[in-house]
């Protein structure tokens, strides 16, 4: 692990080297750093390419601060703020006759047999509902992007929980996205989809597999930044 001292501020980050001519950097969801450069790049170059980028990682990392706070720490009652597709919603929970989550008039409404002061119920159900639209809206997403490639097999899609990862791609043919992302509005969802499919062919992040990237989704670094920025 490498660190990088600025002013006050320091960090930790992965520095991976590959064969490529600049150097990336990228905040994950759980807030660790990847630093990407050249083979041959030295710790000046890496440096002073850091300290560039400073404002833009505190950026990154006060938003995910906020993100994991909210979406980790609810306490599942009414008046709480929910992240769905990219738009917030207010958490409404009122007493009905059987349990049902719906979305009703811009808000997430809960309907519950028990109290509704039961955060502990109303997480079980809430979780659960954001599971299923996952799945269903992850497919429908999945099989509209796989159709602009011309890849003669699909490879299964699934669901997984990753701290450092929205997707990845498995030698095992798989599509790998996580569930979190169905906080985020379908056009990240779709670049999510398409980096991943991109590393059916290119394994590394080369200029090929970026001039791939580019032909199948233009312009999608505004649209990495909105996920990783503010998840929309």
């Amino acid at each position: 692990m490498n660190k990088f001292v600025y002013g006050t501020f320091a960090y930790k980050y992965e520095l991976i080297r590959e064969n490529r001519k600049t150097l990336s950097l990228t905040v994950m969801p759980d807030m660790s750093l990847i630093v990407k450069c050249p083979l041959k790049a030295d710790a000046e170059r890496i440096e002073i390419f850091l300290k560039k980028k400073w404002f833009w990682l505190e950026k990154q990392l006060n938003f995910f601060r906020k993100f994991q706070k909210r979406v980790y720490k609810k306490e599942y009652v009414s008046g709480e703020s929910f992240l769905y597709l990219g738009r917030q919603y207010q958490l409404i929970v009122k007493r009905a006759k059987e349990d049902r989550v719906s979305l009703q008039n811009g808000k997430l409404v809960f309907s519950t047999t028990e109290s509704v002061s039961d955060g502990t119920h109303s997480r079980i159900y809430i979780n659960a509902w954001y599971n299923r639209r996952s799945r269903e809206i992850f497919k429908e997403r999945y099989e509209e992007v796989f159709d602009k490639f011309d890849y003669d097999y699909r490879p299964r899609l699934e669901i997984k929980k990753m701290q450092k990862r929205w997707g990845s791609y498995t030698r095992g043919r798989s599509i790998i996205l996580n569930p979190l992302l169905v906080h985020a509005s379908k056009d990240c969802i779709d670049y999510v989809i398409t980096h991943e499919l991109c590393h059916i062919k290119h394994k590394n992040h080369d200029k090929n597999f970026y001039k791939l990237l580019n032909s199948k989704y233009p312009k999608w670094e505004k649209i990495k930044d909105k996920l990783e920025l503010r998840l929309a």
